[in-house]
């Protein structure tokens, strides 16, 4: 099933591409200084920052069409979710011993995530089933 993408979604999936580089540069590029300052692991840091990449190369293919595969859309509604969900665990689980700084960095992302990710899915709701 293809979806006819909203304008609401469209710019709303190119502005999550647009904080994926942004987050994906920063913790990639200055994954030990980041590091240093969150008490995050320097690899986990890195990690999460090299997925986000291909992800927002998806982001901002999905927001240049006017037309797109309901799954993909979907795949990225789901995997914001997750995302936000592995950042509770993070704090939660007890296994990275963040700093104050670390916390609220996890904690400031994942609130970021959460919000671009009710936007998207009331882009969703606008969008219509394309008919083939």
């Amino acid at each position: 099933m293809s979806v006819q993408l909203s304008t609401l979604l469209r710019r709303t999936l190119g502005l999550d591409a647009a904080t994926c580089l942004a987050m994906g540069a920063a913790m990639t590029l200055g994954a030990l200084p980041l590091a240093d300052l969150t008490g995050l692991p320097p690899a986990l840091l890195m990690l999460a920052g090299v997925v986000l990449f291909p992800v927002a190369g998806l982001m901002i293919w999905l927001a240049r069409q006017h037309e797109a595969p309901a799954p993909m859309l979907w795949l990225v509604i789901g995997g914001n979710a997750g995302w936000v969900t592995a950042s509770a665990l993070l704090l939660l689980s007890g296994w990275a011993q963040p700093t104050l700084v670390g916390e609220v960095f996890v904690i400031v992302q994942a609130l970021g995530v959460v919000a671009l990710t009710l936007v998207e899915y009331a882009g969703m709701r606008r969008s219509r089933v394309a008919m083939a």
